[in-house]
């Protein structure tokens, strides 16, 4: 198995600039497959519906491409992840004032900018800090991402003992019995598969 760059997603510096070319399809194919599902989890925990959700992703994606050529790659400054964070809180801010035109806390205050502590105007579901939830859904889609490059990459029956065993918690010698293997096997599957699923996280962190 190799998940080296031959078959790996363009680091973010590299899609990003591809993206500043707004007639490559290809590449806005590939940030919307790969950005899509955090934007649209971290919208919905905000209280948002699925409808109001894809309109924060539709939005994003179009900020994103109105910001790119401003943008500059640098992650000392601000990281490509902190940045796709203040967008996409941005545009969830929109539809909750659309939804709520009286709630003036939504509101800029005198001097203010969308760059200026709007991380701190937008409460969480139960209190929770923004920052924090999006930091939530980005472990998970990445667990998410790098669970899916694993699974093309393995044999479909060592990945259903690793999904019975790890993923949905059946006991080790239920999912033997099941699949008509033996103990050792589950076990040394998801030693393996666990692994390979640190690497390509770890690869996916470095992009």
């Amino acid at each position: 198995m190799d998940f080296r760059r031959t078959d790996s997603l363009a680091t973010n510096a590299s899609l990003l600039e591809r993206l500043k070319d707004l007639e490559d399809q290809a590449s806005w194919q590939e940030f919307c497959a790969t950005y899509r599902n955090l934007i649209f989890s971290f919208a919905l925990r905000h209280g948002l519906s699925p409808t109001e959700s894809e309109e924060v992703v539709q939005e994003t994606v179009i900020t994103v491409a109105r910001n790119l050529p401003q943008f500059r790659y640098d992650p000392k400054r601000c990281s490509f992840k902190t940045w796709l964070f203040n967008l996409t809180l941005w545009r969830i801010r929109d539809q909750l004032r659309r939804r709520r035109p009286q709630a003036a806390s939504m509101q800029h205050k005198p001097g203010e900018t969308d760059r200026t502590s709007t991380v701190e105007r937008i409460p969480g579901p139960e209190g929770a800090q923004p920052s924090v939830l999006w930091e939530e859904e980005w472990r998970k889609d990445l667990f998410e991402r790098a669970l899916d490059k694993v699974k093309a990459h393995v044999e479909e029956k060592r990945f259903q003992i690793y999904d019975l065993y790890a993923l949905q918690g059946w006991g080790a010698r239920d999912v033997a019995r099941s699949l008509g293997v033996s103990l050792a096997q589950v076990y040394l599957t998801k030693h393996r598969i666990s692994a390979l699923l640190k690497r390509e996280i770890q690869r996916l962190r470095n992009e």
